[in-house]
């Protein structure tokens, strides 16, 4: 229960986000963005309708594509935002109005990085909980499903064509601001969407001092260690590599101390963006590492 509520503020959050981004910047200075609102300002010079209208009508429309492709769950959940989006970008326009509309009013390229990074933070918020706000955040999450690509890069082909379209009805500069908050809007997911996991390195080592370093890695750092079985290419030689899941903070001393211990040791180390399991995301033993050494030999 608790979950579920929480699921549904950041939803809420998540579209309060897009909704402000679409209302303070995308639509007064009518910038060619991604999503319904670049759809609504590319087509308002051939479609004399209000853009909040084409909006909503795109939002619910493509729900029920959303649903029918990405299941119950998806449909559900993103339920709520197809109620909370239309809300958040009509309540906020409405208000907006009666202010004055000088104070909206920026050069383009600053409208396009301020829409870029609060809708892109917004749409990362709903991403989070595996929803939607509806629009054409299903087209990429329907392509980053199936094509197993980031829903940030998936986010910003589809806006990308969107921006494209506005070539045919604001010309080529429009569409280069557009493609700036497009761009903004792509990499704002991507950080958001990481932010709540837990990010590491994973390390492959080679060295024939491997059993200190395996012990250095298991006693001291209080991480377990996988070997695997290597063979060198050239002299056919075979030889363990050492692979270890660390901490980012952690890798700066380890590879220090791994080169004190071999100065020849060949180090690969790779990003890893989410880790599962013992010493990350379980609770840690009151040295602040693995519960004990038999369990790191065991889960290695």
């Amino acid at each position: 229960m608790i979950n579920r509520v929480k699921e549904i503020l950041i939803i809420f959050l998540g579209n309060l986000c897009v909704g402000a981004g679409v209302s303070l910047f995308v639509l007064p200075n009518n910038i060619l963005t991604g999503g319904v609102a670049g759809v609504a300002v590319a087509l308002e010079p051939i479609i004399p309708l209000d853009p909040v209208l084409v909006i909503n009508v795109l939002t619910i429309g493509l729900y029920i594509v959303g649903a029918i492709v990405l299941g119950k769950e998806f449909a559900i959940k993103s339920f709520l935002s197809t109620i909370f989006y239309p809300m958040s970008v009509t309540g906020l326009a409405m208000i907006i109005q009666m202010l004055p509309q000088e104070i909206f009013i920026m050069p383009d390229w600053l409208a396009a990085i301020g829409s870029g990074v609060l809708i892109g933070l917004g749409l990362g918020l709903v991403f989070i909980v595996d929803a939607s706000t509806g629009g054409l955040d299903i087209p990429a999450l329907i392509l980053s499903k199936y094509l197993k690509i980031k829903s940030g890069d998936a986010m910003a082909f589809v806006d990308g064509l969107v921006v494209l379209l506005g070539i045919f009805t604001y010309g080529f500069v429009p569409a280069l601001i557009g493609i700036v908050s497009v761009f903004v809007m792509g990499q704002a997911i991507n950080k958001t969407v990481l932010f709540n996991t837990q990010q590491a390195k994973n390390l492959l080592i080679i060295s024939d001092q491997w059993q200190q370093i395996k012990t250095y890695l298991i006693n001291t750092i209080d991480r377990g260690v996988t070997i695997l079985e290597g063979q060198g290419g050239y002299t056919n030689e075979k030889r363990p590599v050492l692979m270890c899941v660390v901490s980012q903070k952690q890798l700066s001393k380890i590879e220090s101390n791994i080169i004190h211990i071999d100065p020849c040791a060949f180090m690969v180390i790779h990003d890893v963006n989410q880790v599962q399991g013992e010493g990350f995301t379980f609770l840690n033993h009151e040295r602040g590492g693995l519960e004990n050494e038999e369990h790191a030999k065991r889960i290695s």
